[in-house]
């Protein structure tokens, strides 16, 4: 996507990647999400993992993505802030970027199913958008549909009971320690360059 110069030298700078844009009324959307591999080395380097209060990431990312909207005449939008939230998922699949997984989650044309905005940044005006991406679940063996040791995906719905309860028990090592098998089994997770330090620390945020 051709952003203005500056604004990519802050995204770089800030390890982000412009993930989605999607045009809402006059204004930009611009998707935030983390850029691989660099990203966790950056990111838990920051004061924010160093000063023992809690959401460290949410509370970066405020920081971060709020500094980039006051400089480029902006607005911040975060997934934490709400109710109302704002449709992340929605701009997602709208941003021709992403798409519905066999396992309900989003699946990214760079991110495969490790999918995550750190945020979004609202630009006011209309700025060109990138082409869509081709969806690569059609033609892919799906192995993350059968990944899940507790077919936790496999009702149409996200069984969170079922995960918790594996998770509780020895064999859910391998996801605590590595994030989810079926997270892991899209083959564009493998190639994403997600560090395994970083799956775990949010599997701990999430099974606590």
């Amino acid at each position: 996507m051709n952003l203005p110069e500056r604004l990519t030298q802050d995204l770089d700078a800030a390890r982000l990647f412009v993930a989605g844009a999607v045009h809402e009324g006059e204004e930009t959307i611009l998707l935030l999400a983390p850029d691989e591999p660099g990203f966790w080395p950056h990111v838990t380097a920051q004061p924010e993992f160093t000063d023992g209060a809690s959401d460290p990431l949410d509370r970066w990312s405020r920081r971060v993505i709020e500094a980039m909207a006051t400089a480029h005449g902006g607005r911040a939008i975060l997934p934490s802030d709400g109710p109302p939230y704002a449709p992340f998922f929605q701009w997602a699949l709208g941003s021709g970027q992403a798409f519905a997984s066999p396992v309900q989650m989003l699946v990214h044309a760079r991110m495969g199913l490790w999918t995550s905005f750190r945020g979004a940044l609202a630009l006011p005006e209309r700025l060109p958008l990138p082409a869509p991406a081709a969806n690569p679940c059609p033609d892919c063996a799906a192995p993350c549909a059968t990944a899940c040791p507790v077919n936790a995906f496999g009702a149409g719905v996200y069984d969170t009971a079922a995960c918790h309860n594996f998770l509780n028990t020895s064999g859910g090592e391998i996801c605590l320690s590595g994030g989810c098998l079926a997270r892991r089994a899209c083959p564009l997770s493998e190639s994403y360059g997600r560090l395994a330090s970083q799956s775990a620390w949010h599997m701990r945020q999430f099974h606590t």
